[in-house]
């Protein structure tokens, strides 16, 4: 009987041998032939899964996005207002290594977004999706009286938003200055000013 392969899994498998290798050598030191050796695959054997880096690339992009999407969904279970807020930033924060590999995939996906229309599209849809988020733990927030500023609730999302991204690229560069405990630090200091409106 053939063997029965699991190929969304053997999708996870590579997206996990790329974030090993850039992790490594840099997405440009992350060759196709070196991501199947990663994932014990013959070297022709990504072909079917993945045509080009590129695709492989845009797919490692939605992995983590749908990987960060899971466990802001589980961290705000039960929550509300700031403290829903604080979790689901937290989920995205760079803090462990884990995440900082998934800041490794976002930040030349970033780069190849630029010039990529379709990359470009996928990427907005998932920012959009989490402002969106982030703009109804606002309004929880403001019917809760957590708030101590007029300032709209897009805006608030909008430095939240930039403050967590810009997270990614300074935690994968600058880790001594940019440790998990000064990033959740500054995460509560930006959520103490949302608070108290100082």
């Amino acid at each position: 009987m053939p063997k029965v392969v699991d190929h969304d899994q053997r999708r996870v498998e590579l997206v996990e041998a790329t974030w090993r290798i850039i992790a490594r050598h840099g997405i440009e030191g992350a060759t196709m032939r070196d991501i199947a050796a990663e994932a014990g695959f013959a070297n022709g054997a990504l072909k079917p899964y993945f045509p080009s880096k590129d695709d492989l690339l845009a797919f490692a992009f939605s992995h983590v996005f749908s990987q960060t999407g899971r466990r802001m969904t589980d961290a705000t279970v039960g929550r509300s207002g700031l403290s829903a807020l604080r979790a689901y930033c937290l989920e995205i924060l760079p803090l462990d290594d884990i995440r900082v590999s998934e800041a490794r995939i976002v930040i030349p996906f970033w780069q190849k977004a630029l010039t990529d229309p379709a990359k470009a599209e996928l990427h907005a849809a998932a920012m959009l999706k989490w402002r969106d988020t982030m703009c109804e733990h606002l309004r929880e927030a403001g019917a809760a009286g957590e708030l101590g500023t007029a300032t709209p609730h897009e805006d608030l999302a909008g430095l939240l938003m930039n403050f967590v991204l810009g997270t990614q690229i300074t935690a994968v560069l600058s880790p001594i200055e940019n440790s998990a405990d000064r990033l959740v630090a500054q995460l509560d200091a930006c959520l103490g000013l949302i608070a108290d409106g100082s």
